[in-house]
């Protein structure tokens, strides 16, 4: 990984962050584990004066059941999401607030595969996420699920050993099915900490090149720490970790990927219901305003750095319309370049594992219920024109 490190200087020159227009949110998530796929479950950066969110630090806030419901988020969750989503919100909200109930999934590493532990998965109630999905023609990513609550414990990071198994919210593999990437793609993972997504695209394809670029310089590092964890030495050059501001790779990098997604920072929805601090809570809700102008900056970015015919796939972990669907329909609209990629297919033939809010025109929108509890996710695919 210090080899990692190293090309990657030769590659981009110091690179100085101007000043944001939104103080970063937390995006760690509750998917409680540590090594949970948005770990703080949905990607966004952090605030310059704190963490981004419960980080206990792959985007793992543990969360058990006696952790205090924070009524300031409640509230504002409840006026905002009824009016949003009608009962999808009750549905969301009942397993939203109950812990005890979430469930886990369990994403192989084919660079250190144990039959024995898949195995051993399947006689304790686990099946196969990706089985007869189409898009999943992958049969290296292999991802199992369970629908009670259960979870393995976590690998610890051991220089020089490869970990097994990466804990994930089992939604989180959506945006990966969606990207739809190939052997040879170049392919960018805009917002790419703590690296679980990268890892899923890892697990299906060998890119021509995977750039994971992170702005936060602390969770830059976890970043490289996973990769670390899950990839053997001879794909390290095909990998190429960077710690630039997302809004601006477009413009240095201008049509040069076949593949661009961008799991954006976002208000975290699993997260800031449990949020201890009714302060920071407030604070967060005063700032969640300004994410959707960074979202959409980040997106026509990634466009940018498209080659003409090459697509994005946008994504986040939160339920509100104004950080999904508009920020689509805002870029839809300022670039006359791009269109809209159907997912419905590939997202219908997920639904025995998944439910997805109705009537969503704009992307599709994974909705928590009871023994379905993964999500919120939030999924789009645009195609650039030319």
């Amino acid at each position: 990984m210090q080899r990692l490190h190293a090309s990657l200087q030769k590659c981009f020159a110091v690179f100085v962050r101007d000043v944001y227009s939104v103080n970063w949110m937390c995006r760690y998530t509750s998917t409680a584990a540590d090594t949970v796929e948005r770990k703080y479950d949905c990607n966004t950066y952090l605030n310059k004066n704190g963490t981004r969110g419960n980080s206990t630090g792959d985007k793992s806030c543990k969360r058990t059941p006696q952790k205090q419901i924070c009524q300031v988020v409640l509230q504002h969750f409840d006026q905002q999401y009824y009016e949003e989503l009608g009962e999808a919100w009750s549905t969301a909200r009942e397993a939203l607030l109950c812990p005890s109930g979430w469930q886990y999934s369990v994403m192989m590493n084919r660079f250190n595969l144990s039959v024995e532990m898949m195995q051993s998965l399947k006689c304790q109630g686990y099946s196969s996420l990706l089985k007869d999905a189409p898009g999943s023609s992958h049969s290296s990513l292999q991802c199992f699920v369970s629908k009670t609550q259960s979870r393995l414990p976590s690998q610890q990071h051991r220089p020089g050993k490869l970990k097994q198994y990466y804990l994930l919210n089992a939604a989180s593999l959506l945006p990966v099915l969606a990207l739809e990437a190939r052997d040879g793609d170049k392919i960018l993972d805009l917002c790419s900490a703590p690296g679980g997504k990268s890892i899923a695209i890892l697990q299906t394809v060998t890119p021509g090149i995977l750039h994971c670029n992170e702005w936060d310089i602390l969770r830059w590092k976890w970043l490289k720490q996973t990769l670390e964890s899950f990839l053997p030495t001879d794909l390290y050059s095909a990998v190429m970790v960077s710690n630039l501001d997302g809004r601006h790779i477009g413009e240095s990098e201008p049509g040069l990927y076949d593949k661009v997604l961008v799991d954006a920072p976002c208000s975290n929805d699993r997260s800031w219901l449990f949020s201890s601090d009714d302060v920071q809570a407030g604070t967060r809700i005063e700032q969640r305003d300004k994410l959707p102008a960074l979202q959409k900056q980040l997106l026509r970015s990634a466009v940018e750095a498209l080659r003409p015919g090459g697509t994005v796939v946008y994504s986040t972990c939160t339920l509100s319309r104004a950080e999904n669907s508009d920020v689509i329909v805002s870029v839809l609209s300022s670039c006359d370049n791009v269109e809209l990629v159907d997912l419905t297919g590939q997202m219908a033939s997920m639904s025995q594992h998944f439910t997805f809010a109705p009537g969503n025109m704009l992307g599709h929108l994974v909705i928590p219920e009871r023994g379905k509890t993964w999500g919120p996710m939030y999924v789009a695919k645009l195609k650039k024109l030319y």
